[in-house]
This record gives C-alpha cells, structure tokens and sequence, in this order.
C-alpha cells in the first residue's frame, strides 16, 4: 500500500495574500500602461505630474517617447507574466522592475524636483512594488514547493 501525500488546503490569510498579491500586480501593469499612454499622447500634461520643474522642449522632448516606450514595457511584461501564471518569474521582475520608482525619484530630487513628489510619488511607488514583490515570492513559494518550475 502506498501512501500518498497529504495535499494542504491553502489558509485564509495565503489566500488573501496570494489575492492581495494579484491585484497589486495587475493596478501595477495598468498603471504602467496608463503613464506610459499619457507620456505618449499628452506629455507635457503628464510631465508636470512627474514632479521635475522644468522639462525639456523641442527635439529634448523625444525623452517622452522614451519613458513611454518603458512604461508600456514593464507593463507588457507583468501582465503577460501574471496571465500566463508565472508568478515566481513575476516576483523577480517586480523586484528588478522597482529600480524605476526609486531612479526616478532620484532624478527628481536631483533634478529641482520637491522632497514630496519624490517621496510622495517615486519612493512611495518603489515600496508598492517591492511589496508586490514580496506578496508574490510569499504566495508562489508553494507553487515552487510543488513543483511548477518557473511559477
């Protein structure tokens, strides 16, 4: 007779977690979209949310493109990964993807830019995300226990 091992009934609180860690990954890819969307169609309105006074015009303006294309990116990227469920994979992406909140409240403050929007807006975003991180390497340990290589 064999045994067979004991499947475990995932908890309330891994369930909110594992929920928790969705829906933050899915507003995160969103909300790249959506900047990069307003840095494509109407850059100088997003650009004055972006927290540094004095943005560049003329040909210096293509850097808008430029954070559009990167914002659309990193979107793409952790919405494929959430809906092909690679949640582990998604977990290291955020946690490398987190380098751009806190680069970019960097060059706010470096930049003329306010302590507030670098904080308030850059570094804020930063943690969101590290979080997100976290919730995912947290709810995806399981998938890796079990085997799903890559999840």
């Amino acid at each position: 007779m064999s045994v067979q091992p004991v499947q475990s009934v995932p908890s309330a609180k891994s369930s909110n977690a594992h929920r928790a860690a969705t829906v933050l990954s899915v507003l995160g890819g969103l909300a790249c979209f959506w900047f990069g969307l307003t840095f494509l169609l109407t850059p100088e309105t997003a650009a004055s949310g972006f927290g540094i006074p004095s943005w560049p015009d003329g040909q210096a303006a293509g850097y808008f493109g430029v954070k559009a294309a990167r914002d659309f990116a990193n979107g793409a990227v952790i919405l494929t990964l959430l809906a092909l469920g690679r949640r582990r994979s998604l977990a290291w992406v955020m946690a490398l993807v987190a380098i751009v909140p806190f680069g970019d409240a960097i060059a706010v403050l470096t930049h003329g830019g306010t302590y507030a929007a670098a904080l308030g807006i850059h570094a804020a975003t930063g943690v969101v995300v590290l979080l997100t991180a976290g919730l995912l390497f947290l709810t995806s340990g399981r998938e890796a226990a079990r085997g799903s290589a890559g999840s």
